[in-house]
């Protein structure tokens, strides 16, 4: 068993747990993590896309009462029914343009330099979505949970979430400040998230496997091995970060990370123009 490449997983995994639902990018993470570990090849993207199920599952759990409660009452509840159509609806945009062009974007924008850009862009949108819910009200005063959305809000969060096919960008970043700047509130836009990241991260997952599925020799006992331990250190990760979360937002905003975003994108571009690191 390779004990470097296992170590190589749960370091993975935990920062993929810990940075999936932050508005500051896990696939970014991911790929900076996994060009310093050289762990970057198709078998590392493979594996990065396939450890974020793990941070969903952790979500499953964590929202387990809301979700049994839709699933057993869907036939009969209009609330259950709306909650369900308003994921599809939401889905459907980011799942459709990474269906025609998710092999070109990751062939031009899945490294270090394009994720550092999109850092530093992504934390000067967090900024502006900020100061303007400081500047107006909340022009969507009447939504209160998840379970008050309409279909055109999820249709708009879904068209939000399309930016986040640009690493770096961050889908939770771009479905909770899309929102945000749609209207909802905080908290809301935060917990509709979590939820959409269930049919998005769910469907490129099972893609991924079925491709691994269909090359038996690139799922190789220890590559399993060390999707298994990352999968695990996702979901440890996730769950713990996702109660962090639910916690922060309902007295904090996003500045914290807007900062973030910037000065880690900062240094990733200085490290690579001054020759510190030898990104890919």
């Amino acid at each position: 068993m390779d004990l470097i490449l296992l170590g190589k997983a749960v370091l993975l995994g935990v920062v993929e747990g810990l940075t999936e639902f932050l508005p500051i990018s896990s696939t970014g993470h991911l790929i900076l993590v996994g060009d310093l570990l050289d762990f970057n090849d198709e078998r590392g993207k493979a594996f990065e896309v396939i450890i974020q199920f793990g941070a969903i599952l952790a979500v499953c759990w964590e929202f387990r009462e809301k979700l049994w409660k839709v699933a057993s009452t869907i036939k009969t509840s209009p609330t259950s029914r709306r909650f369900v159509i308003n994921l599809i609806i939401a889905s459907i945009p980011a799942m459709g343009l990474a269906f025609i062009f998710g092999k070109h974007i990751k062939a031009l924008l899945f490294s270090p330099i394009p994720v550092a850009s999109a850092f530093i862009v992504g934390g000067l949108i967090i900024f502006w979505a900020e100061r303007r819910q400081q500047k107006i009200s909340i022009a969507k005063s009447h939504i209160k949970t998840v379970d008050d959305l309409m279909p055109m809000d999820a249709l708009k969060v879904g068209l939000a979430q399309c930016a986040a096919l640009i690493p770096g960008t961050s889908r939770s970043g771009a479905t909770i400040i899309g929102g945000m700047l749609f209207g909802l509130p905080r908290a809301v836009a935060t917990e509709f998230s979590f939820f959409l990241a269930i049919p998005v991260i769910g469907g490129a997952t099972a893609y991924e496997l079925l491709k691994l599925w269909k090359n038996p020799v690139a799922l190789s006992g220890d590559f399993t091995w060390a999707i298994v331990v990352g999968f695990i250190s996702a979901f440890i990760s996730a769950f713990i970060c996702v109660r962090w979360l639910i916690h922060y937002v309902a007295g904090h905003n996003f500045i914290p990370f807007a900062w973030y975003r910037i000065v880690f994108g900062v240094l990733v571009l200085f490290s690579a123009y001054s020759g510190l690191v030898a990104w890919s």
